[in-house]
């Protein structure tokens, strides 16, 4: 796992690099004939892998699926023309994302916090996702080769390593370095930002929203951040000066006005993320007790105040703030899972299966819905059909941590051992952890005995691991 400080470093080093403002690149190109689409795409699959093996996670599946549905919404108007995405959410409330060769797009919980409004939001997005649909990635190994080694390595600032929380480790890694490395990293960066805030900007409005968010958000952390010892990594990575503020407002405001601002959903959501960071149930009820006092109509704090008051065990008090939400939109997905949160924490556990089979006719494919709906049949003793239901999830999240490590568990609460092995053999190959899946195989192995069929499929995919452990050291220079 130590593989993965070196290669966070030599990509964001890769991706700070120039490209040309005006030359937009092609499948034809010169970067493209160096690296390859495919090529990014399997380097972002095992540097994701790696990441995933070294920083903590956010695994709330609401927020995962507003995450994964507002950028695919982005994608969809995007430049971008390799549309398979992966996305981690990092558990850090510093305010941060990045977009990473392969498609990997990273958010920080602080970006919710930070970023008020939902366009304030997608303006990031859209921003991140413009560096991938102009290859800076591809575009800056071609210019690497114009560049002196030891220039090359004072330019290895840990850009993304930071952006897991661990900003000293990646800065003192280049400690001798580190004052010229950041004076050229922002030269050399300076036109992919202006080609990704113009990108972003086009983007938005493609998208729907109103790109003038786009300058609003990044005048308004120039503002917040200006006399701070240390501001966030975001705008380290990303420059936020009055030529840009100025250039991308300029941009924004040819649009014509109407575009989406906000979203009740957005703030929802926004609600989940603020209490992930209070140190106590207790003091978010009293901060959104706060916002009520302001504004009794504001549905985002009662919705937050409700979550804190179940994960405090205030449970009364819970119902008693979620029915007016309900009543005003009985069938909202997002209060009806905080209602069979509420009835599960309170062992109400009928009233939450006829409510989740309600919802189920509603919205089928919903993740957040089906994960819920398995945690209920394990709390109802039944792990078998909490399996199916988890079965079913992974043919639409086939890579998914998460999911898999939930599937280990049903299936050892079932008594399927062979099947748990090999769900852990899943999930330990998703977060990079090779031998560890290969080990888990060989228990499988072991457990299937004279079940040929079974252990040649086993042995199979132990081969197919046993590659991908070796494309990744190769990758990485092992």
């Amino acid at each position: 796992m130590n593989l993965l400080r070196p290669t966070l470093l030599a990509l964001a080093c890769l991706m700070a690099l120039p490209g040309h403002a005006d030359d937009l690149p092609s499948l034809g190109d010169a970067s493209s004939a160096i690296v390859s689409p495919k090529q990014e795409h399997d380097l972002g699959r095992a540097w994701l892998s790696l990441l995933r093996g070294q920083v903590r996670q956010l695994n709330d599946p609401q927020l995962k699926d507003y995450v994964e549905s507002t950028v695919y919404r982005l994608a969809e108007t995007s430049q971008l023309q390799d549309r398979r995405l992966e996305f981690i959410l990092i558990d850090s409330r510093e305010l941060n994302a990045f977009a990473a060769p392969g498609g990997i797009v990273g958010v920080n919980g602080g970006l919710f916090l930070n970023a008020r409004t939902e366009g304030e939001y997608a303006s990031v997005l859209a921003h991140e996702l413009a560096h991938l649909s102009q290859r800076h990635f591809a575009r800056g190994v071609e210019a690497q080769q114009r560049m002196q080694l030891p220039m090359m390595a004072a330019l290895l600032a840990g850009i993304v390593l930071a952006a897991g929380g661990a900003g000293d480790a990646g800065i003192g890694m280049i400690a001798g370095t580190q004052a010229a490395a950041i004076q050229e990293q922002r030269r050399f960066s300076r036109q992919n930002e202006q080609e990704a805030d113009r990108v972003g900007i086009q983007n938005l409005e493609k998208a729907g929203y109103d790109p003038r968010n786009m300058p609003t958000m990044f005048e308004r952390l120039a503002q917040q951040y200006r006399y701070g010892a240390k501001p966030p990594e975001f705008l380290l990575t990303h420059p936020v000066t009055e030529s840009r503020i100025a250039d991308t407002r300029n941009r924004a405001e040819q649009a014509p006005k109407g575009g989406i601002e906000d979203s009740a959903r957005y703030q929802l959501i926004r609600a989940r993320v603020a209490l992930t960071y209070e140190e106590t149930p207790g003091l978010a009820a009293k901060r959104f007790r706060a916002q009520l006092d302001e504004d009794p109509k504001l549905d985002a704090a009662r919705y937050g105040l409700a979550l804190a008051q179940i994960k405090g065990g205030q449970l009364n008090e819970a119902r008693e703030n979620l029915k007016p939400l309900l009543a005003k939109a009985p069938n909202d997905i997002t209060y009806n899972l905080a209602q069979i949160d509420l009835d599960i924490t309170n062992n109400r556990l009928a009233d939450a299966q006829q409510r989740a089979t309600r919802m189920q006719g509603l919205y089928p494919g919903n993740y957040p819905l089906k994960q819920v709906r398995a945690d209920l049949l394990v709390k109802q003793n039944k792990p078998a059909d909490a399996e199916k239901v988890l079965d079913d999830l992974l043919k639409s999240r086939p890579d998914d941590p998460d999911v898999w490590y939930d599937m280990a568990e049903v299936r050892g609460l079932s008594g399927n051992t062979i099947g748990l092995h090999r769900a852990r053999a899943e999930y330990f190959t998703l977060v990079g952890d090779f031998d560890q899946a290969i080990q888990q195989l060989d228990y499988a192995k072991r457990r299937a005995g004279s079940n040929f069929p079974l252990a040649s499929q086993i042995d199979q995919r132990q081969r197919e691991i046993m590659e991908q452990r070796r494309m990744v050291q190769e990758m990485m220079g092992r």
